[in-house]
């Protein structure tokens, strides 16, 4: 058993850290509140191969795992810049495509999604259903030889930002009548595909949005995989990446903030010279916060790197623990900062209450906490499911 990063690994984390604090975390709250995309980060950390580091060599990416992608969410959360899509678009749509897509739809989708030029988004969520896939209610079936979608989704994330999204929908089998779940990679300026914004109360250079499936047509080749057989696995094999790159960016959150908090409390001066910090009252909780944060981190390494050796039913496990690991250390982080800083952590120019919403939603999104206790009792603890 070894903790050691590769000398690759490494190297790639002081590469991504560097270039997340040439941008900041100023840069972040900047665009969002804008209302703009971090084009120029995202541009950047593609021509640099940070955008495709699990996506396989011989389609532009850099060849390694989840692992690898892990460190780039973490270390770009950890500089300020939490970047939600390194979750959907090369943690998700790019591990499916890979695994599960043909291999024309690999040639087409993955290079792009490796330098960063192509985004590809997530629809899995529906207002009914949540993101039961057995409740989902959007429909593909088959005219010919194309596709029709109907349906609605909610929550998609970056739909403005991606020329392509990756639909969940439910299809018919043809042997035993019963519907199943499909995957469909459809152009976001599709006929018949509409959108609208949803309004968030979250500090975030990207949106989210409700999609509407009107009659949507594709072709037939843009049914992911060579078969409607491909639909499930597809569907399962970005859900441990998604919870993976999660956790990672919500470790790298909790980090960003004990360290804003930290060199404003050895700093800060109050009552006669020592520093605020001296205090237990002040330092003990973020040393508390600052332990949750680490055994958050190990567990992602552990998801991570049993992962990446393939052992899905394991790292299924260890992923859903990451993720409420993290989502758990990753509120308590930025909450004790704010409480630190007192009214300064309030404001825009200290750079943590603009977090808050961020990692109150990482309790909720992809999977609520909730979601993954019912999953730990279910298949860890052997109890009756509870849903």
């Amino acid at each position: 058993m070894t903790f050691d990063l590769t000398s690759e690994q490494d190297q790639l984390r002081d590469a991504v850290r560097a270039l997340g604090r040439r941008y900041g975390h100023g840069y972040f709250v900047e665009k969002a509140k804008a209302g703009e995309h971090t084009t120029e980060l995202w541009a950047e950390a593609g021509r640099l191969g940070y955008l495709g580091v699990n996506i396989p060599t011989e389609y532009g990416g850099g060849g390694g795992g989840i692992t690898e992608l892990a460190i780039v969410c973490e270390e770009l959360a950890a500089a300020g810049c939490p970047l939600l899509l390194l979750v959907v678009s090369p943690a998700i749509a790019a591990t499916v495509i890979a695994r599960h897509g043909t291999e024309e739809q690999r040639k087409r989708h993955l290079p792009g999604l490796a330098d960063g030029s192509a985004k590809i988004v997530f629809a899995i969520t529906e207002p009914e259903a949540g993101s039961n896939f057995h409740r989902l209610g959007t429909v593909a079936r088959c005219d010919g030889e194309d596709w029709v979608l109907n349906g609605r989704k909610c929550y998609i994330s970056g739909v403005d930002e991606a020329g392509h999204v990756l639909v969940v929908a439910r299809t018919e089998d043809s042997s035993t009548g019963k519907l199943k779940p499909a995957l469909f990679i459809v152009p976001t300026d599709a006929t018949g595909l509409t959108r609208s914004k949803l309004d968030m109360e979250i500090v975030s250079p990207e949106n989210q949005f409700l999609l509407y499936l009107d009659d949507v047509r594709v072709p037939a080749d843009a049914l992911v995989g060579e078969s409607l057989d491909a639909g499930l696995p597809a569907l399962f094999s970005g859900l441990n990446p998604e919870r993976i790159t999660v956790a990672a960016m919500g470790a790298g959150t909790g980090r960003y903030a004990i360290e804003r908090a930290s060199e404003y409390t050895a700093t800060r001066k109050v009552w006669g010279g020592r520093s605020i910090g001296s205090h237990q009252g002040v330092s003990h909780p973020l040393a508390h916060a600052a332990v949750q944060v680490e055994l958050a981190r190990l567990m992602i390494q552990k998801a991570a790197t049993l992962y990446d050796a393939g052992r899905d039913l394991e790292a299924g496990v260890a992923g859903n623990m990451a993720k409420y690991a993290a989502g758990e250390a990753a509120a308590l982080a930025v909450d004790t900062a704010v409480q630190a800083l007192g009214g300064a952590g309030m404001t825009t120019e200290y750079g943590v209450a603009t977090l808050l919403g961020a990692v109150r939603a990482g309790r909720i999104a992809p999977v609520s906490r909730e979601m993954i206790l019912n999953f730990v009792a279910q298949h860890v603890l052997g109890q009756e499911k509870s849903y």
